[in-house]
């Protein structure tokens, strides 16, 4: 980890890389414009996957200082991975063979078959509990009228995995046995949610003439201002669909990889899925934490 503090930042840029050569030189300049925010609490940091985004680099993290940036959470509100094992040896699989190719390929094929990819979806609404709880508290998004038809829309698109670097994956482990890793987010949801409140920022933050230029695309937004509420309102939907949507992969994947070796084998497999259905492993990214402050005590 090396450190920048220079001429061209407000606040240090703790990279976690070995130099400054590695890095994409759009990915050092959005590191500078976000160092130059009055608000950053302390330093930036890049992680070291760190490349350019928008406005924000992909593998960044700040703090701020009571406000919130739309587009330095991102487009793709939520994205993240999940990852179970099986009780599957490889070797024990590796080279059978059936109607369509080895059973990997087999699973792979049903897998691409049932689950829409890129901008696909299902042409039948799917079942979602977040967005049915959201149509149940209707109050908390109400006054943001453009963005309600969403909330129908969503129900087409999730369990299903988007394009970019998304992936589906059936990996085999350090011990030899068959893994299911998936990365996907928020779908169209997460990305017209940033749109609309980062444009929302960019007139708010235009009459209050900011000193935060337009062309860095880190327009913000007050935490405790009404757009400020409501777009913490709408990311959290956002952040709760993005675990659902891979949730629901997660719960297809497993069932097509257990019938095809059924099928082939005819014997129980296992996805070490918790009694209450949830994932062995789910990371996320792409959200904002709110903290309160508190008092040191004597």
């Amino acid at each position: 980890m090396f450190v920048l503090y220079n001429d061209n930042t407000r606040f240090p840029v703790k990279i976690w890389l070995e130099n400054q050569e590695q890095l994409e030189e759009n990915c050092l300049e959005q590191a500078y414009h976000l160092s130059q925010l009055p608000f950053i609490h302390k330093w930036v940091c890049l992680m070291p996957d760190t490349h350019a985004g928008k406005g924000m680099p992909i593998g960044g993290v700040i703090a701020t200082k009571d406000v919130i940036i739309p587009n330095a959470v991102g487009v793709d509100i939520g994205c993240g991975m999940d990852f179970i094992p099986t009780n599957i040896k490889m070797e024990d699989i590796r080279q059978i063979q059936t109607g369509n190719g080895t059973i990997i390929q087999a699973m792979i094929g049903n897998i691409m078959r049932t689950i829409p990819l890129n901008t696909e979806r299902y042409k039948v609404p799917q079942e979602s509990k977040v967005l049915d709880r959201a149509k149940q508290q209707m109050e908390k998004y109400e006054d943001n009228k453009e963005l309600l038809p969403l909330i129908e829309d969503g129900y087409f698109q999730v369990g299903s995995l988007g394009g970019g670097n998304h992936f589906i994956e059936l990996q085999e482990d350090q011990e030899g046995y068959l893994c299911i890793m998936i990365h996907s987010g928020s779908r169209h949801l997460g990305k017209a949610i940033c749109d609309y409140f980062h444009n929302t920022a960019r007139e708010l933050n235009r009459r209050w003439y900011s000193e935060v230029k337009d062309e860095y695309r880190l327009s913000f937004l007050p935490v405790e201002t009404k757009e400020g509420q409501q777009y913490i309102q709408w990311m959290n939907l956002a952040l709760d669909y993005a675990f659902e949507n891979r949730e629901s992969m997660l719960r297809k994947t497993c069932s097509i990889v257990k019938e095809v070796r059924r099928r082939c084998l005819g014997t129980p497999q296992r996805c070490d899925q918790s009694m209450s259905g949830g994932v062995g492993c789910d990371t996320r990214s792409n959200g904002f934490l709110q903290l309160c402050g508190r008092r040191k005590r004597k």
